[in-house]
């Protein structure tokens, strides 16, 4: 099993946009095959250091994983996070 971590901090950290961006990653949810679980995570700290948003997802193989960072759907979430996010910082490891 392959668990995959992102964190994401927002340019606009409102809660009103970090719910409409936590909302768009959660909606992949039962569309991409290979996606095995996912988890959305907002922060509750809000210190200077914390990112708004943690993405779990995990995947039965480095193969699967591949083929989502490609899919149809995660490419139109890549798309929206690339307009929304100041930073992201990821984590890849097998659990």
């Amino acid at each position: 099993m392959i668990t995959h971590i992102v964190l994401f901090k927002l340019k606009d950290g409102s809660s009103e946009n970090v719910e409409r961006t936590a909302q768009v990653l959660r909606d992949m949810e039962g569309k991409i095959d290979e996606l095995k679980s996912i988890e959305v995570g907002l922060d509750v700290i809000h210190s200077a250091r914390s990112y708004d948003i943690a993405l779990i997802t995990r995947f039965e193989s480095m193969e699967a994983l591949e083929a989502y960072q490609v899919h149809p759907v995660h490419k139109k979430v890549i798309e929206h996070i690339n307009e929304v996010r100041e930073a992201a910082v990821a984590v890849d490891f097998i659990s």
